[in-house]
């Protein structure tokens, strides 16, 4: 399992700049936070991979959980732990609870 910190909302993660659609700081910043994180994990190369998301919100705010995929996704491809998101055959994501001291994700992954 690996724990990430809690991922900005997809309307932080980009920002449109000069005609272009962007990472924004906060986005490149998480991306940076995961590649630590992550970084001493197992690494699953060109296989399939299945995900297992247990998220805990930092508050009680209402949000849609797939909003939260897009920014760990593409972080754990940038950290190396797998080649490309099409390689995730299989994806899940729950509300795990409220954790206003350590909100997070606690991400399972294997090789399908």
């Amino acid at each position: 399992m690996i724990v990430l910190p809690w991922p900005p909302s997809v309307n932080h993660y980009w920002r449109f700049h000069a005609g272009r659609m962007l990472i924004s700081a906060k986005g490149r910043a998480y991306r940076k936070d995961v590649v630590i994180v992550a970084g001493a994990a197992y690494r699953l190369g060109h296989a399939n991979v299945k995900v297992r998301i247990n998220a805990w919100a930092p508050d009680n705010r209402r949000r849609d959980v797939d909003n939260l995929l897009k920014a760990p996704l593409d972080a754990l491809c940038h950290a190396g732990i797998y080649d490309d998101d099409s390689q995730i055959v299989e994806l899940s994501i729950r509300r795990a609870g409220l954790d206003r001291a350590n909100p997070r994700l606690e991400i399972t992954l294997e090789a399908a």
